[in-house]
């Protein structure tokens, strides 16, 4: 694989972030959004979290089963029908990584209003992915990976979208067809325009939030 925004020991076998992977249940139906100019707390209220619920997180040693992420075992008395939150700020950006995909819909938007820049991604357990990118609550592009030629795309992207892409690469996957990306483009993307290119041990270095939110709040555009 030839991804020239990450280093090795970044990328799992499958061309996935390794903290993502490693934060992830098998399977996984998740989101990430990263935002530039607000810190943790601020990024998760714009997701409408549950009230109080937001805490401090150190991530546990490794997942107690295959099927729960590894931020939902750190959330002692998990709801039912709540994902979990993972919040941490590196530098300019915060990430908010959510292990069921609950905040998707117009998080982009809602992100990045007051002059923010925000890009959401998702990947669902059938392997549909898309990307969102917004500049000031304005959705600037939408990219949906599964019929995605990277070639047309990228001259009509935003500058600093598209050196992403770039930097994202397309994974060597033996099922592609000539000039066809794979599923997980859009995560890698939105690591590279972030410059999340670590690891989960860099991860934990820092200082981390959790919360949790229920599959039915919808994230109000320019929240």
């Amino acid at each position: 694989m030839v991804m020239p925004g990450f280093p090795r020991n970044t990328l799992d076998s499958e061309g996935l972030p390794v903290w993502i992977g490693d934060l992830a249940c098998e399977d996984p139906n998740h989101s990430l959004h990263f935002v530039k100019g607000i810190d943790p707390v601020q990024a998760l209220r714009v997701l409408r979290v549950e009230p109080g619920s937001i805490q401090p997180c150190v991530l546990p040693d490794e997942k107690p089963d295959p099927y729960t992420s590894l931020p939902s075992a750190a959330f002692a008395g998990n709801a039912e029908n709540a994902a979990t939150l993972l919040a941490g700020r590196i530098g300019e950006w915060t990430f908010v990584y959510d292990d069921l995909g609950y905040t998707f819909d117009g998080t982009a938007d809602a992100l990045s209003d007051e002059g923010r820049t925000a890009v959401t991604t998702v990947y669902t357990i059938n392997g549909h992915a898309s990307l969102h990118y917004a500049v000031d609550g304005e959705e600037l592009e939408e990219v949906i990976i599964d019929d995605m030629s990277l070639e047309e795309r990228l001259p009509g992207m935003p500058a600093e979208l598209a050196t992403a892409f770039e930097a994202a690469g397309i994974a060597d996957w033996d099922d592609l067809e000539p000039g066809e990306v794979d599923s997980l483009i859009g995560m890698r993307a939105a690591c590279a325009l972030a410059g999340a290119a670590f690891t989960l041990d860099e991860i934990r270095r820092i200082p981390l939030l959790m919360a949790q939110r229920n599959s039915g709040d919808r994230v109000p555009s320019g929240a």
